[in-house]
Parts: structure tokens; C-alpha cells; sequence
């Protein structure tokens, strides 16, 4: 026992528990199979390339994807991806660090981190996607939902305006609602 140091039984039990905190999140990620990651990821895509950003947005779109990241390999098709003139860029990043994204990624798995970073996006030209039920209401530009096997998505068209974001009529003429 003098080995693990006299708080060794601390540090594992503290261990532990942090495993299963983690571990809601672990399961979510290997609940979606590869055909659904794949078909997110394209939406994801499609999503980017609809929207027009200010004029002076860089030369670089980067697309934060809020942790637990549920879409893994998948984001790898994106990275370096033609948007217009601009490239995209992939980054998995913490709640508190979403410094110079132009889009956020949200999916069911980080809705905890929800409200706080739709709060801390509001009115900066950043495209906020969320995957999880009425996040379009909350002030997600865009949320993604499967119904009846088919993913779907909203668009918030108030949130949009408010980030100086336009998003494509041809984009929005496929929304299932969206909010004025």
C-alpha cells in the first residue's frame, strides 16, 4: 500500500467516478452507426456551404464541434473542404473554448452545454447546429432531428439575422419548420 501513496484509495475512487461521468457520453457516440454519422456529417457540410458569413470572415471556416464529438472519423471527409472561396477547417473543442469558430456543432450528447453556448454565441456571426430536440426554439440557427428514419432540421431565421448570418433559400426551402 505505501506504493499508491497514502490518498491512493481517493485518487481511484475519483477515478472512477469520472469514468462514469464520462461514460453517458461514451454510449451516446457508439449509438449512431456509421451510415447516420456519415449522413450528419453531410448535413453539416451542406449546411456550411448554404450560409453566407460577413464579408469579413478569413479565408478559413472553422467548424467547432462541441465534446463528446459523436461523429468521429466521419469529421475527417470535411477537413480542407472547399466552401466558395474559403476552406473549412475541423476543430473538437470544450464548451469554454469556442474563441474563432464560425460554426458550432452540437449534438445530443453536449445538450448540458446548450443554453450556455447559445448565450455566449448570441449575436456573433458563428452558425449554431444543434441535434436535439426544440434546440431551433432555444436559438440554434439550425437543429437537425430524425423522424420516421429521415433526418430533418429547423432553421431559425431570427437567430440568423442576429449573427449577421444569411442562410440560402434553397437551404431553407428544405427545412421541415423554421422560425421567423
Amino acid at each position: 500500500m505505501i506504493f499508491f501513496g497514502a490518498n491512493w484509495r481517493a485518487r481511484l475512487l475519483s477515478a472512477c467516478a469520472l469514468i462514469l461521468w464520462a461514460l453517458p457520453g461514451l454510449v451516446q457516440v457508439s449509438t449512431l452507426s456509421s451510415g447516420e454519422r456519415e449522413l450528419k456529417t453531410a448535413f453539416l457540410y451542406n449546411f456550411i456551404l448554404f450560409t453566407e458569413w460577413p464579408a469579413e470572415t478569413g479565408k478559413t471556416l472553422t467548424l467547432c464541434v462541441l465534446e463528446p464529438d459523436p461523429l468521429g472519423h466521419a469529421l475527417n471527409a470535411l477537413q480542407g473542404k472547399a466552401v466558395g472561396t474559403r476552406q473549412l477547417a475541423v476543430q473538437i473543442r470544450s464548451a469554454d473554448s469556442l474563441n474563432a469558430c464560425d460554426a458550432v456543432f452540437m449534438a445530443a450528447s453536449a445538450a448540458g452545454a446548450l443554453t450556455q453556448v447559445l448565450e455566449y454565441l448570441r449575436g456573433k456571426p458563428v452558425l449554431t447546429i444543434a441535434d436535439r430536440p426544440d434546440a431551433a426554439r432555444q436559438g440554434a440557427v439550425l437543429n437537425m432531428a430524425i423522424t420516421a428514419n429521415r433526418i430533418s432540421f429547423e432553421a431559425n431565421l431570427r437567430t440568423a439575422r442576429e449573427a449577421h448570418l444569411q442562410i440560402s433559400s434553397k437551404l431553407l426551402r428544405l427545412a421541415s419548420g423554421i422560425i421567423q
